[in-house]
């Protein structure tokens, strides 16, 4: 009776408080909390859901963490995505209730109505995504409480009124899209002074009035198409636009501009296309001609040079000679007739050898000599361009590169998806990015700028992206350009082995892995070590293993993760984070007492085999040595670096102290596997494997194809 109450309250007009008091005086157990009272409001504004995207959003629900479209994080909302599902109905004004929500994605989908004021109380709000819906009315000034919003993308709606000056508030927007609305007046003064951070921008097919804002060249950030077209916009194009990023295309065409096209910067070279639609403009590259009173300061895109500046003009009634005109001298005429032969003369000769080259490859073609293939073609060609300037001419056009044939989405999918950040490092970025359809992606963003090196770049990711392991992390997908490339992983769910092993930092609640569970991730991990250095194409070395970089998958199954990883930082010309390992060994030799365990241990240095201290080129033994030191660090339950006492111990010294010691098992042992004796001879085992992987001597060390053939014969399933 109670939760049959519950429900018949949902359409109440206070539906939340009521419910609430009503749950907390006779149903405390089994009511759904507010935030799903909200968004069940949401639902209730629906008339239309064909697709049955909230069919399990229920009020039987403690809350709505696991409903169709929503994301929660600490269980609490964050997450409203249901895009592209035929939703018809109006925004209800409870989105406003969820305090902690950061996206909202309701694009294509058949929305009415006006945007909701209460909407913009969420102020933590990230991106909001209402795109090719039906929306009407105007953007309430009360955006600007959205200081941390970096999307707004409104686009082909049925929006209008002016632009509140508010917007201006909102610092971070990287994405500003209201293209196809009915968005009316001038931009407001400030534009381009306070959007700095602006990435994209699109105002196209509106009603936009007034003069372009000369600030909007302050946008240096801008990238791809600046699209002002289809507008109002009248007066002449500023000069500062040829501030914007030289790479940035400017769309202007088909408003009311007026006067000479400025010929600086990113205006410079652009086709007709740009400016047509404006029969007020006039020179260069459009056909129609300034007349001579249009204004005389326009920038020329040609450099002064003293070569090029303008002659003094003479003055003919001037009785002195020395302003007159003087002809060639007889001897000049000569000379000048005579380098113009040599010079038609060497021409002459270099299409003649030209003509050879290509006749003698034509013939060593025929005469069955072609198994040169592209490279003998090459060799043929007289005149053509160096392979870096191809590169750089194309380096722009490459889209999101498949490395996976399941890999169904492309580069827009993946920006406008909700994204989380994962972790950061020296060595860039990691998010947790959500699609559309639910597909989860890891995505490592390796950062800005960099050595142009693509080839060597695609030989070595479309390397890593062959390597199919059921312990190593599959890299489905990578992007390049020159000012972003990012690398497209599948998704690990349960975090990493450092995590699992010792918890998270400062949380207090933490369960220790049974032996079983243990047994598991080192027999994974060694399979997957085995498959690098033996069975994959090239036999590879990680170089890097850790803890850190074992992820676990949902039944706890490891993966090795960042495979090739500081390689392919090194060709993308990101920062060298990888380098301090070695650089700061030393210093850290000098200064142990000083930094806490946990700090080093999740540096990776005492992961490291010894005669890594000796800048040799990584080998397999390296990976061997590391492995060890995951075991020992297993077993033991301890970070790589052990306290005694005042005084603090890398993990394979003490563990080697312990056995010359002959100390009983357990000053070894993780309390928690104590309470597992049955498992005590196999703990054993393993503990004489990980002994064996970490010996000083490289050459006495195991191969980890002999490593895990040993771990499988133990008796635990694993």
């Amino acid at each position: 009776m109670v939760m049959e109450f519950c429900k018949t309250l949902l359409g109440g007009p206070s539906l939340v408080w009521v419910l609430f008091l009503f749950c907390s005086l006779f149903a405390p157990v089994g009511c759904l909390n507010e935030e799903g009272a909200a968004l069940l409001s949401f639902k209730k504004s629906m008339e239309e859901d064909p697709d049955g995207s909230t069919n399990n959003w229920n009020s039987s629900d403690a809350n709505p963490c696991s409903w169709n479209g929503v994301t929660c994080k600490d269980m609490r909302v964050v997450s409203l995505s249901i895009p592209k599902k035929k939703l018809m109905g109006f925004l209800h004004p409870s989105l406003g209730e969820l305090s902690s929500l950061r996206h909202i994605n309701l694009r294509s989908n058949k929305l009415y109505g006006s945007l909701p004021v209460r909407l913009f109380d969420v102020q933590g709000l990230q991106s909001l995504v209402l795109y090719g819906n039906s929306l009407s009315g105007s953007l309430p000034p009360e955006i600007g409480n959205l200081k941390y919003l970096q999307t707004l993308d409104v686009s082909n709606n049925a929006l209008n009124g002016s632009v509140p000056i508010s917007l201006l508030q909102c610092k971070k927007l990287k994405t500003l899209d209201f293209s196809h609305n009915n968005f009316t007046g001038s931009l407001p003064d400030g534009f381009g002074t306070n959007l700095l951070q602006l990435e994209q921008l699109d105002l196209s097919y509106n009603g936009f009035s007034g003069s372009i804002p000369r600030d909007i060249g302050n946008l240096s950030n801008l990238q791809g198409t600046v699209d002002l077209s289809h507008n109002l916009f009248s007066g002449s194009i500023p000069a500062t636009l040829g501030n914007l990023p030289e790479k940035v295309y400017i769309d202007l065409s088909y408003n009311k501009l007026s006067g000479p096209i400025a010929q600086n910067g990113a205006l410079v070279n652009r086709g007709p296309t740009a400016f047509i639609g404006n029969p007020g403009l006039c020179g260069p590259p459009l056909k129609n001609q300034c007349s001579s009173d249009s204004p005389a300061s326009v920038p020329s895109s040609i450099p002064f040079f003293p070569s090029n500046s303008p002659p003094a003009v003479s003055n003919d009634n001037n009785s002195g000679g020395s302003n007159k005109r003087r002809g060639l001298s007889k001897g000049a005429v000569i000379a000048i007739v005579a380098s113009d032969i040599v010079g038609i003369g060497f021409i002459g000769l270099l299409f003649l050898f030209c003509y050879w080259r290509v006749v003698s490859c034509r013939g060593r073609g025929q005469g069955g000599h072609s198994g040169k293939g592209q490279n003998g073609r090459k060799e043929c060609c007289c005149f053509r361009k160096d392979e870096s300037e191809t590169l750089s001419e194309n380096i722009e056009q490459f889209d999101l590169v498949p490395l996976d044939s399941e890999v169904n989405f492309d580069l827009d999918e993946l920006l406008k998806a909700s994204a989380f950040v994962l972790g950061k490092s020296g060595i860039g970025i990691v998010y947790k990015v959500v699609l559309e359809d639910g597909l989860t992606l890891a995505v490592r963003r390796l950062g800005e700028g960099g050595l142009q090196r693509f080839k060597e770049f695609q030989t070595e990711v479309e390397a890593i992206g062959k390597l199919r392991h059921s312990n190593i992390v599959t890299l489905r997908a990578y992007y390049w350009s020159v000012d972003e490339k990012l690398l497209i992983y599948e998704y690990i769910p349960n975090g990493s082995l450092t995590t699992a092993l010792h918890g998270k930092p400062g949380v207090a609640a933490f369960s220790p892995m049974p032996w079983l569970v243990r047994i598991k991730i080192m027999k994974g991990i060694a399979k997957g070590l085995a498959y690098l250095h033996d069975f994959s194409p090239k036999k590879y070395v990680h170089g890097d293993v850790k803890p850190n970089n074992i992820l676990l998958g949902q039944k706890m199954e490891p993966y090795i993760s960042d495979f090739g990883l500081g390689r392919l930082v090194n060709i993308a010309g990101a920062s060298p984070a990888l380098q301090s390992d070695r650089d700061v060994i030393e210093k850290q030799q000098n200064q142990l007492s000083e930094i806490s365990s946990n700090l080093l241990a999740n540096s990776g240095l005492y992961y490291q085999a010894p005669e890594a201290l000796k800048l040799l080129k990584p080998s397999q033994k390296w990976d061997v040595y590391s492995y060890g030191v995951i075991l020992l660090e297993m077993i033991s339950g301890r970070s790589p670096m052990v306290l005694i006492a005042t005084s603090e111990m890398d993990m394979v010294r003490w563990v080697q102290l312990c056995i010359k010691e002959k100390k009983p098992l357990s000053d070894l042992l993780d309390p928690s596997l104590a309470r597992e004796p049955q498992y005590e001879e196999e703990i054993v085992a393993v503990l004489k494997i990980a002994i064996a992987c970490v010996h000083s001597n490289p050459d006495r060390r195991s191969s980890m194809r002999h490593v895990s053939d040993a771990l499988e014969k133990l008796s635990a399933s694993g």
